[in-house]
């Protein structure tokens, strides 16, 4: 019998501990105090060997002012990028059809600002002129940019707070954007598509990450620029300060080159893009010093001697195609009606003189077209004035705009045309003969070549 009152135990088996002599869990460190911890001990160690210590970085030009000056810069010219960047995506009008705008899952991303007008005729010219050349010219702003700020891309500790972690995300953001953006979009000036997929889709999502992360990154940095700025070129903060965000050298070497004389030089090399650059936008004599601009392609000289991105031949549209079987099919109402070439020569000729403005920035001349106005097509179906969106189709085999929808204002407007003549002469297969449509204002792409179905009003 127990006296003491406890319960016998087995043979074997240990007593359980009571409650009371159980070991008590100490309290977890919250997970904040634990990153200022690891934070402060990496702080304690230092940084390791090479780019992260501030003495690898010795230019005396690196500095708050100069950054602040490459920066505001910068700010201007991204957001006349971005503004003509996205009219130049309203100009597909891509909400009419898929067949206007192929990216895939775009969401919200791709809301449509407004139907493209048709007037003034040169719109397009002038802002996808601006968006091209601004984008080439900025490149050595960028750069330098890039150059003035590279020791804060190798900062010790990586991360000291979640809004510096942020910070520093969206500095990895702002940079791969913006080279990935820069660099897709000057291939596509030069017509080499090296780079995987499609041009418009890659453009289209680069350029979105590269802008959300350029207003992070301004929301941090425009106040500390503009009083850089304005404090003045010879106001060079204490390298341990605040102001000089880790930018001014402890250490620094002799100066080679004043900061005045850095601005000037990056301004030179943007200027010499410009020279060689803009001439494929403007048009005229500037033309010829257009050394950037995509060459191998003129077609020639006379009537038909202007430029084009694709010949016949590359856009495997073979002589059967446009021979004297070519016929052109006109539906919508319910109707349609089959016209040939000659039939088509019978109808009421108009004219209007519109330029090809493309994409890739560069146009040509307004030339002088000859042919039958979308709105009397429309007539030969029974839309008449009221003509709706139109469905235009090519004998082009594949590829991108082997087809494309046009707006009701801009099938309706007296400017456009099936042109079946340039400059006084039948259109040349590589400009679309027997017959292609020319839109005011419209992308180049639009403006679609060896034209076979037109389909008034149905859905696209």
């Amino acid at each position: 019998m127990n006296v003491s009152g406890e319960h016998d135990q087995p043979d074997g088996v240990p007593a359980r501990p009571s409650a009371s002599a159980r070991p008590v869990k100490p309290p977890r460190t919250p997970v904040a105090e634990r990153v200022r911890d690891a934070v402060g001990r990496v702080r304690t160690a230092g940084p390791p060997p090479g780019p992260p210590r501030p003495g690898f970085w010795r230019s005396p030009l690196r500095g708050p002012w100069l950054t602040g000056v490459f920066g505001l810069i910068l700010l201007v010219g991204v957001i006349v990028l971005s503004v003509t960047g996205l009219l130049s995506y309203a100009a597909y009008n891509p909400d009419l059809a898929a067949r206007n705008d192929q990216t895939p899952d775009k969401g919200w991303l791709g809301f449509y600002l407004f139907t493209w007008p048709t007037s003034p005729y040169w719109l397009y010219r002038v802002t996808q002129g601006v968006h091209t050349v601004l984008g080439v010219v900025l490149v050595p702003v960028l750069l330098a940019k890039l150059w003035s700020v590279i020791p804060k891309l190798f900062e010790w500790p990586p991360v000291r707070s979640a809004a510096h972690a942020l910070e520093r995300l969206s500095l990895l953001l702002l940079v791969g954007g913006a080279g990935f953006t820069f660099v897709t979009g000057i291939l596509n000036i030069q017509l080499d598509y090296i780079f995987p997929g499609s041009f418009y889709t890659l453009h289209f999502y680069s350029a979105w990450v590269f802008m959300a992360a350029f207003v992070v990154h301004v929301s941090f940095r425009l106040p500390r620029a503009v009083r850089a700025v304005r404090a003045g070129r010879g106001f060079q903060p204490a390298p341990d300060s605040e102001e000089a965000a880790g930018l001014v050298s402890p250490s620094p070497a002799p100066a080679t080159i004043s900061r005045r004389g850095a601005v000037a030089m990056v301004g030179v090399g943007s200027l010499a893009l410009l020279v060689v650059t803009a001439g494929q936008s403007i048009g005229g004599w500037w033309r010829k010093t257009a050394l950037l601009a995509p060459h191998g392609r003129d077609p020639g000289t006379g009537p038909n001697g202007f430029q084009i991105n694709k010949t016949a031949a590359s856009s495997g549209i073979r002589p059967s195609d446009i021979g004297p079987d070519w016929r052109l099919t006109v539906r919508g109402a319910g109707r349609q009606e089959i016209l040939t070439r000659d039939m088509l020569l019978a109808m009421p000729q108009r004219e209007a003189a519109l330029p090809i403005a493309c994409v890739e920035g560069w146009s040509t001349p307004d030339q002088q077209w000859s042919g039958v106005r979308l709105t009397d097509l429309a007539a030969l179906v029974g839309l008449g004035t009221d003509t709706p969106q139109v469905l235009v189709d090519s004998v082009q085999r594949g590829g991108s705009f082997s087809s494309v929808v046009l707006a009701p204002n801009q099938a309706r407007d007296d400017r456009s045309l099936l042109a079946l003549r340039v400059n006084g002469a039948d259109l040349s297969p590589d400009h679309g003969y027997p017959a292609r449509v020319i839109i005011p204002a419209a992308p180049g792409v639009h403006n679609t070549k060896w034209v076979t179905r037109l389909t008034f009003g149905e859905p696209a």
